[in-house]
């Protein structure tokens, strides 16, 4: 593909856009009314603002989901504590649930434009970054350029390459280079990852790890886990986490098929879109099993086969509960999730073959004993049965799962470093901004001001 052709197929992903950007109105719609877009928010898919900019430096961080969101959260914490304004786009409504609950109304959360330019020109135009930051495979052509025009720094952390996408990629080299020249950094996951995108074209390129690693033990409120272990009691429980459509199902043939060994078994189902509950409830209950669900019931009683967690931000209270968990979309979504929350919280980790996302993972986990991959629901229900049943098994497995991740860390300091050259300097505006908004301060109250006062402390 010459470089004559990637401009033009740019110029045509353009014009394409601004002709059809009058007429999806009905398709935002339509996601509001299935769910999949905030009805009184849909208009900041157009880059309209709900929120008004605050003055000083603004660094625009744009995580597409739960997973991505909750990776760059230390990272967002360590530029708030900065002074840093922050606003944090994504493109789901249980990552902006999980935003509100993580850090309310600490950083300024906005739906992402589409990747339209009146859109994204119209977000640009308002909130006027001053960095840009993508996490993980965020690849726009519309926002790349957009951010490219303007001479915005934008930086692409925690980068992957799956071996699809850069397949893809690969297909159309030119496009690519068109578009990965536009990032003044990428910070990749692995040397793997690295060495993909520096083929595509990005530089500079460096290996940070994967931010997901450096994962803060999921915090849990200690009535309400006082009270599900008394519910519990001395069951034995375990747990299918984030599953995707088709895996509920198996995990409730797997509860039915434990059943005949363990008559008070408990299964813990934590569904990855808690808006799913309602139908995972209905096929649940077709399959003869008794449901207690966390929205509505709060904990689980004494004839509860399944326990639904169908809230956001409290998977910490769910693995606290189970020895044992499948990691889901691993069986019947591709991808995976995951596995380094279950693995901090002392669980022993089971996942399906399909877990391109987080390969380098996984590979380190099974490599170390800390995770076994299942190919089917009957290879789920046996080594569920083998690690409920051996204790020491069990163990074992969940404290290799913990040094890997334990031996993974370090993701957060390195991707913090390789960014310094970029927002250092807003920090020092921030900073020296507070310093003259506190001169003035001091001088309408007729305390010492102006540049005597600030000290450069």
């Amino acid at each position: 593909m010459s470089e004559r052709w990637a401009s033009a197929a740019l110029q045509t992903y353009r014009w394409v856009g601004l002709a059809a950007y009058p007429f999806l109105g009905a398709y935002v719609a339509l996601r509001a009314s299935r769910g999949k877009e905030q009805h009184a928010r849909r208009h900041e898919r157009y880059g309209k603002a709900s929120l008004p900019r605050p003055e000083g430096p603004l660094v625009w961080v744009h995580a597409v989901s739960v997973g991505e969101t909750g990776a760059v959260l230390g990272l967002i914490e360590r530029m708030l504590s900065k002074g840093l304004n922050i606003v944090l786009t994504t493109g789901t409504t249980t990552s902006a649930a999980l935003v509100r609950e993580r850090l309310g109304d600490k950083v300024i959360h906005q739906y992402v434009p589409l990747d339209l330019k009146p859109a994204v020109s119209r977000f640009l135009n308002y909130w006027r970054p001053d960095a840009a930051i993508f996490a993980e495979s965020e690849v726009w052509p519309m926002t790349i350029l957009e951010l490219g025009a303007r001479r915005i720094p934008q930086i692409l952390i925690n980068g992957r390459m799956s071996d699809r996408s850069f397949n893809r990629w690969k297909k159309r080299s030119a496009l690519a280079d068109s578009l990965f020249e536009n990032f003044h950094h990428v910070a990749a996951q692995s040397e793997r990852d690295a060495e993909r995108f520096r083929e595509l074209g990005a530089r500079p390129v460096t290996v940070t790890g994967n931010l997901k690693a450096d994962v803060r033990i999921p915090s849990v409120d200690s009535e309400t886990k006082s009270q599900l272990e008394n519910a519990i009691a001395n069951r034995p429980v375990w747990a299918a986490i984030s599953t995707h459509d088709g895996e509920e199902k198996v995990a409730a043939r797997v509860h039915r098929a434990l059943k005949k060994h363990w008559p008070e078994l408990l299964t813990i189902i934590v569904p990855r879109h808690p808006k799913r509950s309602a139908d995972i409830q209905k096929m649940l209950v077709e399959y003869g099993l008794n449901v207690s669900m966390r929205s509505v019931d709060k904990m689980p009683d004494a004839n509860a086969d399944i326990f639904l967690g169908d809230t956001i931000g409290e998977m910490g209270l769910y693995l606290r509960m189970a020895g044992v968990a499948f990691v889901g979309k691993s069986l019947k979504g591709e991808g995976g999730q995951n596995p380094l929350e279950p693995a901090v919280l002392d669980t022993a980790i089971l996942s399906g073959p399909n877990v391109s996302a987080f390969e380098e993972a996984y590979k380190k986990l099974v490599a170390a004993h800390g995770a076994r991959f299942v190919d089917d629901e009957i290879s789920l229900a046996k080594a569920v049965y083998k690690l409920l049943a051996n204790d020491k098994l069990r163990t074992a497995m969940a404290m290799s799962a913990a040094r890997v991740v334990s031996d993974m860390e370090g993701a957060l300091d390195d991707t913090w470093d390789m960014l310094g050259p970029y927002i250092q300097p807003l920090i020092v505006n921030a900073q020296l901004g507070n310093a003259y908004q506190t001169s003035d301060d001091d001088d309408i109250n007729g305390t010492q001001g102006g540049k005597k006062r600030i000290g450069w402390k």
